[in-house]
Protein backbone atom coordinates (compact mmCIF):
# COMPACT_ATOMS: atom_id res chain seq x y z
CA UNK A 1 0.00 0.00 0.00
CA UNK A 2 2.83 2.28 0.57
CA UNK A 3 4.28 1.63 -2.39
CA UNK A 4 1.26 2.74 -4.33
CA UNK A 5 1.00 5.47 -2.24
CA UNK A 6 4.51 6.79 -3.16
CA UNK A 7 4.13 6.19 -6.96
CA UNK A 8 0.23 8.40 -7.09
CA UNK A 9 2.81 11.10 -5.24
CA UNK A 10 5.12 11.12 -7.62
CA UNK A 11 3.01 11.33 -10.52
CA UNK A 12 0.87 13.93 -8.76
CA UNK A 13 4.20 15.91 -7.71
CA UNK A 14 4.57 15.98 -11.44
CA UNK A 15 1.34 16.75 -12.83
CA UNK A 16 1.68 19.98 -10.14
CA UNK A 17 4.77 20.74 -11.30
CA UNK A 18 3.39 20.68 -14.91
CA UNK A 19 0.37 22.36 -14.23
CA UNK A 20 2.54 25.52 -12.38
CA UNK A 21 4.58 26.08 -15.61
CA UNK A 22 1.88 26.40 -18.29
CA UNK A 23 -0.06 28.70 -16.29
CA UNK A 24 0.00 32.21 -17.25
CA UNK A 25 0.93 35.09 -14.96
CA UNK A 26 -1.56 37.37 -13.76
CA UNK A 27 -0.85 40.24 -16.56
CA UNK A 28 -1.29 37.92 -19.26
CA UNK A 29 -4.43 37.10 -21.26
CA UNK A 30 -5.57 34.08 -22.17
CA UNK A 31 -7.10 35.12 -24.99
CA UNK A 32 -4.15 36.11 -26.97
CA UNK A 33 -2.94 32.59 -26.57
CA UNK A 34 -6.01 31.24 -28.38
CA UNK A 35 -6.73 33.61 -31.20
CA UNK A 36 -9.08 35.70 -29.78
CA UNK A 37 -9.08 39.25 -31.20
CA UNK A 38 -10.58 41.91 -28.74
CA UNK A 39 -13.29 39.75 -26.09
CA UNK A 40 -12.12 36.76 -24.63
CA UNK A 41 -15.55 35.30 -24.63
CA UNK A 42 -14.15 33.40 -27.72
CA UNK A 43 -11.93 31.23 -25.52
CA UNK A 44 -11.47 27.56 -24.98
CA UNK A 45 -11.95 27.65 -21.02
CA UNK A 46 -14.94 30.64 -21.10
CA UNK A 47 -14.69 34.61 -20.81
CA UNK A 48 -12.24 34.46 -17.38
CA UNK A 49 -9.95 32.40 -19.68
CA UNK A 50 -8.09 29.49 -18.47
CA UNK A 51 -6.69 30.87 -15.39
CA UNK A 52 -9.34 30.01 -13.07
CA UNK A 53 -9.84 26.42 -14.72
CA UNK A 54 -6.35 26.01 -14.34
CA UNK A 55 -5.71 27.81 -10.62
CA UNK A 56 -8.78 25.45 -9.18
CA UNK A 57 -7.24 22.35 -10.99
CA UNK A 58 -3.71 23.40 -9.21
CA UNK A 59 -5.25 23.82 -5.72
CA UNK A 60 -7.47 20.42 -5.99
CA UNK A 61 -4.60 18.72 -6.75
CA UNK A 62 -2.23 20.14 -4.15
CA UNK A 63 -4.88 19.16 -1.55
CA UNK A 64 -4.77 15.59 -2.86
CA UNK A 65 -0.81 15.86 -2.39
CA UNK A 66 -0.93 16.68 0.95
CA UNK A 67 -3.32 14.39 2.06
CA UNK A 68 -0.77 11.80 0.63
CA UNK A 69 1.57 13.19 2.76
CA UNK A 70 -0.05 12.91 5.25
CA UNK A 71 -1.39 9.54 4.94
CA UNK A 72 2.08 8.16 3.90
CA UNK A 73 3.39 9.31 6.95
CA UNK A 74 0.52 7.47 9.02
CA UNK A 75 1.62 4.40 7.36
CA UNK A 76 5.35 4.93 8.02
CA UNK A 77 4.03 5.68 11.58
CA UNK A 78 1.98 2.68 12.56
CA UNK A 79 4.66 0.27 11.02
CA UNK A 80 6.82 1.41 13.92
CA UNK A 81 5.21 0.60 17.29
CA UNK A 82 8.31 1.57 19.23
CA UNK A 83 8.46 3.16 22.29
CA UNK A 84 8.64 6.56 20.16
CA UNK A 85 11.93 7.07 21.72
CA UNK A 86 15.51 7.07 19.20
CA UNK A 87 17.59 6.27 22.21
CA UNK A 88 15.42 3.21 23.00
CA UNK A 89 15.56 1.27 19.87
CA UNK A 90 19.71 1.60 20.20
CA UNK A 91 20.93 -1.79 21.40
CA UNK A 92 23.68 -2.08 24.14
CA UNK A 93 27.05 -3.18 23.71
CA UNK A 94 27.47 -6.89 24.87
CA UNK A 95 29.54 -6.83 27.99
CA UNK A 96 31.69 -9.95 28.86
CA UNK A 97 31.22 -11.74 32.29
CA UNK A 98 34.58 -12.13 33.05
CA UNK A 99 36.73 -9.73 31.14
CA UNK A 100 40.11 -8.48 32.34
CA UNK A 101 40.50 -4.75 32.39
CA UNK A 102 44.02 -3.42 31.93
CA UNK A 103 45.46 -1.55 34.75
CA UNK A 104 47.09 1.66 33.09
CA UNK A 105 51.04 2.28 33.29
CA UNK A 106 52.01 4.27 36.08
CA UNK A 107 53.36 7.84 34.77
CA UNK A 108 56.87 8.20 35.23
CA UNK A 109 58.52 11.61 35.93
CA UNK A 110 61.18 12.31 33.05
CA UNK A 111 64.34 11.98 34.46
CA UNK A 112 66.53 15.24 34.86
CA UNK A 113 68.74 13.93 31.69
CA UNK A 114 65.45 13.88 29.28
CA UNK A 115 64.59 17.90 29.52
CA UNK A 116 66.12 19.47 26.86
CA UNK A 117 68.67 22.34 28.21
CA UNK A 118 67.60 26.29 27.13
CA UNK A 119 70.52 27.20 24.62
CA UNK A 120 71.62 30.23 26.33
CA UNK A 121 72.81 27.87 29.82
Amino acid sequence: MYTVLQIAQLVLAIVLIGLVLIQQGKGATAGAGFGGGGGASGTVFGARGSAGFLTRLTGILAAVFFALCIAMAWFVNAEKKGSGSVLDQIEAPAVEQNSVIPSAEPLTQPAVSDVPAADGQ
